[in-house]
Parts: C-alpha cells; sequence; structure tokens
C-alpha cells in the first residue's frame, strides 16, 4: 500500500512536470495563433510558478487543517478544470488566468505530496519515495516533450495543454482508495484512524506498536505548544526555515528552469537552427533527466543526503561555465559540447539539486509546524523560481547566455560552502528523531548520518 500510496501521491509532480515542459514545445504553435513579446511570453510562462507562489502562502495551514489527502484531491480536481480552460482559450490573457489556475493547483500539490509520502513512509527508504515526487517531475516533463514531438499541426497546443486533464482524474480515483497520513491523525487525537492507517501502511508484519508510540510521544510532546508561522522564527525551529528555503533558493538559481522552460531558445542559440533537431535535444534532456532521477532514488538512502548536494552543486556550476565559454567563444569548442553539457548539467541536477529539496523540506520540520514551514520553503521555491523564468528572456535580449550561466555557476559554488556548513545529514534518521534534534537548541548541521 505505501508504494502504491508514494505512486499516486507522485502523479502531482507529474501534473507539475507535464505543465512547466509542455509550454516548451508547445511554443511555436501558440506563437504562431497568438504572437507574443520577450514580455508576454515571460510572464504568460511565468504564470505558473506565479501561482504556486500565492498557493505556497496557504497550502501549509490548510493541509494542517483537512488532511494531506484530502486537500491533494481539491488540487488534482483544480489541475483539471485548469488544464481543459487552457485549451479552450482565445487570447492570452485567457492562458495566462488558466495557467495562474495551474500553478494554484501546483503550488499546494508540492507542499501536499512530499509531505503525505514523508509521514507514511517507513524510515528505510523514506529519501527515495519522497523523492518519486521529482521522478514523477521528470517524466511529465518528458512525456510533454514526447508529445510535442509526436503531436504536429496548427492548433497542436491546444491539445498538449487538453491533455493535462487525464492525470489530474487518475490522481483524484487513486486518492480515493488512500488513508490519510496516519501522522496527521495522531497529532489530531485520532488514535484509532492512525492506527489503521499504519496497518494499511505497512502490513502485519510491521512494528506497529513501536512506531505509533514513538508518534503517539512526539504529538504528547506537543501539546499546548505554539504553531503556525510564527513558531518558525523561534531559535530552535529557525534553522530549519533558514535550511529548507536556502536549498529552494539555490536550486532555482542553479539555473534549471530556465533550461526546461526554454531548452529549443538554447539549442538555437547554440548553432541548432532545425526546429527538429531543436525539439530532438530538448526530448534528450527530458530523457537524462528522468534517467538520472531514478538513480538517485536507489542513492538517497545509501550516500545520504550532503554527499549528493556537493555533488550536484559541482557538477552543475563546472558545465554551466563551460557552456558559458562555448557562446562566448563559438569557434574555441565544437557545438556538440554544448549539448554535451547541457546534458551533463541535466544529471548532475537530477541527482540531487531536483529531488533534495523536496525531502529535505519533509523531513526537517517538527510537525507542529510542517505545514506552515513547507509553505515558507515553497514560497521560496516558487518566488525564484518565477523570478528566473520571467527575466530569462529578458537576460538573453540584454546581458546574454554567457554572462547569465556564469551567474548561474558561482551561485552553485555558493551551494557548496552552505551544504558544508548548514545543511544536515538526515539519512538514517526518523522524523520525531530529527524533531528531537531540532527541539534540543543544538546546531541542525551537527546532526550526522545514523549508522
Amino acid at each position: 500500500m505505501i508504494y502504491f500510496l508514494a505512486a499516486v501521491a507522485a502523479i502531482a509532480g507529474f501534473l507539475f512536470g507535464y505543465d512547466e515542459g509542455v509550454i516548451a514545445v508547445a511554443g511555436p504553435s501558440l506563437e504562431a495563433a497568438f504572437p507574443m513579446s520577450p514580455a508576454e511570453r515571460g510572464f504568460m510562462t511565468a504564470a505558473v510558478p506565479l501561482g504556486a507562489l500565492v498557493a505556497s502562502i496557504f497550502a501549509g495551514p490548510i493541509t494542517d487543517r483537512f488532511g494531506r489527502r484530502r486537500v491533494l484531491m481539491a488540487a488534482a480536481a483544480l489541475f483539471a478544470v485548469a488544464a481543459l480552460g487552457a485549451s479552450a482559450i482565445t487570447a492570452i490573457w485567457m492562458l495566462v488566468i488558466a495557467r495562474l489556475a495551474l500553478g494554484l493547483a501546483i503550488g499546494v500539490a508540492a507542499v501536499t505530496a512530499p509531505l503525505y509520502i514523508a509521514e507514511a513512509a517507513p524510515l528505510q527508504n523514506r529519501g527515495g519515495m519522497i523523492s518519486t515526487y521529482q521522478l514523477a517531475v521528470t517524466v511529465g516533463i518528458l512525456v510533454s516533450y514526447l508529445t510535442g514531438l509526436a503531436i504536429t499541426g496548427a492548433t497542436t497546443w491546444r491539445l498538449m495543454f487538453g491533455l493535462g486533464a487525464v492525470p489530474a482524474v487518475l490522481l483524484m480515483v487513486g486518492l480515493a482508495f488512500l488513508p490519510e497520513s496516519p501522522r496527521w491523525l495522531m497529532r489530531r487525537g485520532q488514535m484509532s484512524e492512525a492506527k489503521a492507517s499504519l496497518a494499511r501502511l505497512r502490513g502485519e508484519r510491521w512494528d506497529l506498536q513501536g512506531e505509533l508510540a514513538e508518534m503517539a510521544d512526539a504529538a504528547h510532546a506537543d501539546a499546548g505548544r505554539r504553531t503556525g508561522f510564527a513558531a518558525l522564527l523561534e531559535p530552535a525551529i529557525r534553522p530549519a526555515l533558514i535550511v529548507a528555503m536556502a536549498l529552494y533558493f539555490l536550486q532555482q538559481l542553479s539555473g534549471i528552469n530556465a533550461v526546461i522552460y526554454y531548452a529549443p531558445t538554447i539549442f538555437d542559440q547554440a548553432g541548432y537552427d532545425s526546429a527538429t533537431k531543436q525539439i530532438l535535444a530538448t526530448v534528450g534532456v527530458g530523457t537524462v533527466n528522468f534517467a538520472t532521477t531514478v538513480l538517485a532514488l536507489f542513492l538517497i538512502d545509501r550516500l545520504g543526503r550532503r554527499p549528493l548536494l556537493i555533488v550536484g552543486f559541482a557538477g552543475c556550476a563546472a558545465t554551466m561555465l563551460v557552456i558559458a565559454l562555448a557562446v562566448v567563444e563559438p569557434g574555441l569548442l565544437p557545438s556538440w559540447i554544448v549539448i554535451a553539457m547541457l546534458l551533463l548539467y541535466i544529471a548532475s541536477f537530477a541527482i540531487s539539486l531536483g529531488p533534495l529539496p523536496y525531502v529535505v523540506m519533509a523531513e526537517i520540520y517538527p510537525h507542529r509546524v510542517r505545514g506552515p514551514g513547507m509553505s515558507m520553503a515553497s514560497i521560496s521555491n516558487w518566488g525564484f523560481n518565477f523570478m528566473v523564468v520571467f527575466t530569462f528572456p529578458l537576460m538573453l535580449a540584454g546581458p546574454g547566455l554567457a554572462f547569465t550561466f556564469t551567474l548561474f555557476a558561482v551561485i552553485c559554488l555558493g551551494g557548496i560552502v552552505f551544504t558544508l556548513l548548514r545543511v544536515p545529514e538526515t539519512t538514517g534518521h526518523s522524523l520525531e528523531a530529527i524533531e528531537r534534534h531540532l527541539e534540543s537548541g543544538r546546531p541542525l548541521a551537527a546532526l550526522r548520518r545514523q549508522k
């Protein structure tokens, strides 16, 4: 049942990835019907992260109040309506509204789905299971790229947008067969329901009493303590807030969404002026993104969070610098180097910077502030996502691709320093053990892997 839960909840990630990637391949046919300036294209594309940014403000509190499962079902319904609306637009302002609605659904789901998986997953493979959300994001991106390759015609963008309603319906149906998070039920005082939920998720041979007792002790310790956004500023909890928000800042400023949303444009500037070649190269990006994320699922709980973060930041920085050099000196390196470096960049990101912020965000907050804390992390995620996506066309038209990618590389180097100084190693620790460490007042970065 736990694997079914992770797979169903991860459909929310697929929807995010599909709606993120489809705009890249639907762009040519869309712009043929509705010509746009760079600023209009940037805002239309960035409407999704803007909507997600708004949703992030209230996603945590409503998830804490109404439960993980019910909130995900509401987000799935909004996904379906917005996808169908996007396919039926007759003006760009209508598409902006539809994509804002998609962003609202994505923002809620990006908080709720990893949280739902984290609170339901067993300790031994919690990191890998949370990462199924990011894996589903990469599948969604790849499917959107393949859809753009397979469907041709003047109105292909309508079909591409409308197909997003299909997985939304599947998400609603799957959630109907799943239990609520046992930890959420325990914190609500519904002990018998929490036990029944955990029994469905673990099976008969699991030590249910031991896990239930740890959950009950943590719930009892939090009784009467402050909750909500204000509690995030308590000295003991503030380090978790800083780590979660900073990891998303670093993830977005690594340049990933500039690559995902504008991959064909990047290949065009690299000398691949054929539309078919651009889409084929873009499909290659999506394939590497997916394959490396699959590898990350097996490594996160084996190698740990911190080592993978360092590898990812180093790989992203190195490849961005090589791409910048290839753009500045076109004759210095063959054009295929740009594709090779871009694929290595995607691999470096997908193995660490893609899944790990979701994993760490869902792990490091105490339960009493987990909803608001994940909302704040998501605000950082979507705020910087919006900034990168909106400004990237302007950066291309101004300072240029080489300057922009060099800036991304410098930020990635800063990510290595931040990981070494501030990021804890949560591998091998239960959520309750991480909470006890944080509440003890000891430095968060002092948390090391459980032997």
